[in-house]
């Protein structure tokens, strides 16, 4: 009875597979239809076909993604009349030919039982199956029982909890892959938590942050299609070398249009990868940051100290500093940003100089009436002399420029900030060719936001556009009309594809390449270790306040990390009550971490006065916690475990650590932290921060406490990666705690 009921699964999935198999082959052939339509020269004709290709681009690539484990699910319960029904859960939705649902997505309201239902809750369902796969077929079969009546039949399977720890104990691949087939309950009540205010996720290393922030964005995109399919949703994590461990979650569970992103990426044109010192970072972090770049922006408006002279053809004229500082004046009172009301002071500069140079032609016996003043406004406005004049009044300004010119200039930065010591100013001073880091790219956000962009006067572009859209939705209507798409996709959907007149590329690609694009909701990882002021970043980024926030407050290793998520979050909440603003939810099962690791970083991060959340570990190790003289030995020790290892120390050791292990292990270590694929990677604490390998090799302990003022809080995070094995070495004394 078990086999025959194996093998009844397994002809279920396999229809599955063969049904998912059908529709990619049907999606194929309509695009290859669409595109090989000779749609003449017409731009509506060819924009309708380019649109309706994307479509079909997308539905390929989303049952494509969707790869293995399609179904890993049944529920059990009774129908209406009686009769048993079985739902199966699986990474996306399926309908067989006659439009009947043979699979449920897991996002959807039915599926959550699969995921909350208890004996003593059952939500109504009688039994809970996995269905745990190896590639395409289905390996085995357990079962859950919620209804004692169903304890007697014989074809019920090894019950409990084997498929989580069968997913926790599988061997590392450099790759997250995703949990959707064993969300546990806490898990899930968070990922389908509400959409709108602040959700701060807190929890110790291994309770699933990552992938509850995950599926909670996969969750939201389902959930919210018609809000979010516009906005967009911004994923932040702590580096790159995280975004390649976690690329692959999402189009797995059928989203791809998320924007995944450093803080070092979030400034479109700069990709800021160098780190500066903890000191240096904490000095840009600060909120008063904020305060100066507004002070450096207002400083560059300056009024001449005397008059100066300009030749305008020939003319000599004499402009007054009075003249200048009336149109600085008149500019700043536009409240428009820097660049934007440069414009304003140009024209009002060109109009008073027009008047001055016309009243002294005038004196020089010249007849000057009204119309003669747009060829004189030209002349003075073409003057070399006049450009130099209007130009030292107010200069033209990027954010790079800006930022530049600030830390090179040590007598500016100090006019602008009287009230700070010299050290902290020097902390700041580097040359103007130096990288932009990551500490940088709030502050030249913070820059953008005051100079903003010089306006191009483009009503009548505007009119048009309105027009076209217009023109397209009525076109777009017709044309589901004719190929018979309706319910399929909507008017909207469709003309915001039409190639000829829409914004190049996906949501996710034109959000990434613009600055002010407002996310519809925002997920912050290693949330813990953000500093003021890019926090305010992101705000600019989520002005509706939506955000997905998880971390570790006890993991910050930051020095301008906050010690509480309070005070981390006052950027966003401002001075209101906790209550409107932000909710707080704890995650306590360490799925990731052995226990016997678990109790000796928290060990050790309670002896360094580290706010610990507690959790509780649901499984051992084979392996002890071992202590060896050197890395080479260390790194045999943790190769005698399936999967990945990685090799963690102070960034200053991390050239010499990974040329020798290259030596002694050939072709077997990566060549940086954002080679993941390699079966040995070497890497510093903050690169580690969100990753997991099989093993872990941390060199020096005592050297990572004290490379840093939170570098107990950087050896916590590195002695919490491993899934199976922890090896220490060159450990000649170990920290407080172990």
């Amino acid at each position: 009875m078990a086999s025959s009921e194996l093998e009844r699964e397994r002809n279920y999935v396999g229809m599955l597979y063969e049904r998912l198999d059908e529709l990619q082959r049907e999606a194929e052939t309509q695009l290859a239809q669409v595109r090989a339509e000779d749609v003449g020269g017409g731009h509506q004709a060819r924009s309708e076909r380019d649109s309706f290709a994307r479509l079909y681009e997308d539905r390929i690539a989303q049952l494509r993604d969707v790869g293995e484990r399609l179904a890993f699910g049944r529920l059990t319960s009774d129908a209406e009349d009686g009769s048993v029904v079985h739902r199966y859960i699986g990474r996306i939705g399926l309908r067989d030919a006659e439009r009947t649902p043979v699979l449920l997505d897991w996002r959807v309201p039915q599926a959550s039982a699969f995921y909350q239902a208890t004996a003593k809750t059952p939500m109504g369902a009688r039994a809970r199956r996995h269905l745990i796969s190896a590639g395409r077929t289905l390996a085995r079969i357990e079962d859950e029982i919620f209804d004692p009546d169903l304890l007697d039949e014989s074809s019920l399977h090894l019950q409990g909890e084997g498929a989580l720890l069968a997913s926790l104990s599988a061997q590392r691949t450099g790759r997250m892959s995703d949990i959707v087939a064993t969300i546990q309950a806490e898990q899930d009540r968070i990922i389908r938590s509400d959409l709108s205010g602040i959700l701060v996720v807190q929890g110790g290393p291994g309770t699933g942050k990552t992938a509850v922030a995950l599926h909670r964005a996969a969750f939201l995109l389902y959930s919210h299609r018609e809000r979010l399919r516009s906005s967009g949703v911004l994923i932040v994590g702590p580096s790159r070398s995280f975004l390649k461990y976690i690329e692959a979650v999402l189009p797995s569970l059928g989203e791809s249009g998320v924007v995944l992103a450093s803080v070092g990426q979030l400034f479109p044109g700069v990709e800021a990868t160098v780190e500066d010192s903890p000191r240096i970072a904490d000095v840009k972090g600060r909120l008063s940051m904020a305060g100066l770049i507004a002070r450096a922006v207002a400083s560059r408006q300056r009024v001449p100290a005397g008059p100066q002279t300009i030749d305008v053809n020939g003319e000599t004229l004499l402009v007054e500093p009075d003249l200048v500082a009336s149109a600085i004046r008149r500019a700043q009172e536009s409240g428009k940003p820097y660049n934007e009301a440069r414009v304003v002071f140009v024209k009002s500069a060109l109009t008073a100089l027009t008047r001055v140079l016309a009243d002294q032609l005038r004196d020089h016996g010249n007849s000057i009436d009204e119309s003669d003043l747009g060829m004189l406004r030209e002349d003075i406005r073409s003057s070399q002399d006049a450009r130099i004049v209007l130009n030292s009044a107010w200069l033209p300004l990027t954010p790079e420029k800006l930022v530049q010119d600030l830390f090179a200039r040590p007598e500016w930065l100090a006019s602008l900030t009287p009230d700070w010591t010299i050290e902290d100013r020097e902390l700041l001073h580097r040359d103007r060719s130096a990288l932009f880091t990551v500490s940088d790219i709030p502050l030249l956000d913070e820059a953008a936001e005051l100079l903003g962009d010089a306006p191009v006067d483009n009503a009548a572009e505007r009119r048009e556009a309105k027009l076209q859209r217009r023109r397209d939705i009525e076109n777009a209507e017709r044309a589901i009309a004719n190929m018979g798409v309706g319910g399929r996709v909507n008017a909207e959907q469709l003309a915001s594809g039409f190639a000829e007149f829409a914004d190049a590329g996906t949501t996710a690609e034109r959000a990434a390449a613009d600055r002010t694009w407002a996310f519809g909701h925002i997920v912050v990882d290693e949330a813990q270790e953000l500093s003021p002021m890019q926090w305010r970043l992101l705000l600019r980024r989520g002005p509706s306040r939506s955000f997905t926030i998880v971390g570790d407050i006890a993991q910050a290793a930051a020095a301008s990390a906050s010690e509480t998520w309070r005070h981390a979050l006052a950027p966003l909440i401002g001075h209101r009550a906790e209550g409107d603003r932000w909710r707080r939810e704890e995650l306590t099962v360490n799925y990731r971490t052995p226990s016997q690791i678990a109790a000796a970083a928290e060990s050790m991060a309670i002896a360094h006065n580290l706010p610990v959340t507690r959790s509780v570990s649901v499984r051992e190790s084979q392996w002890p916690i071992e202590s060896v003289p050197d890395a080479v030995e260390a790194v045999r020790l943790a190769l005698e475990v399936e999967g990945t290892a990685a090799v963690i120390a102070v960034d200053g050791r991390l050239d010499s650590l990974r040329a020798e292990l290259a030596r002694e292990f050939p072709g077997r270590v990566g060549e940086g932290a954002g080679d993941l694929d390699s079966e040995v990677t070497v890497l510093g604490t903050s690169e580690a921060k969100g990753l997991e390998f099989d093993s872990v090799v941390i060199v020096d302990p005592a050297a990572i406490v004290g490379a840093s003022e939170r570098g107990a809080a950087a050896l916590y995070v590195a002695m919490t990666r491993p899934t199976q094995r922890l090896v220490f070495a060159e450990a000649r004394t170990l920290p407080a705690g172990l």
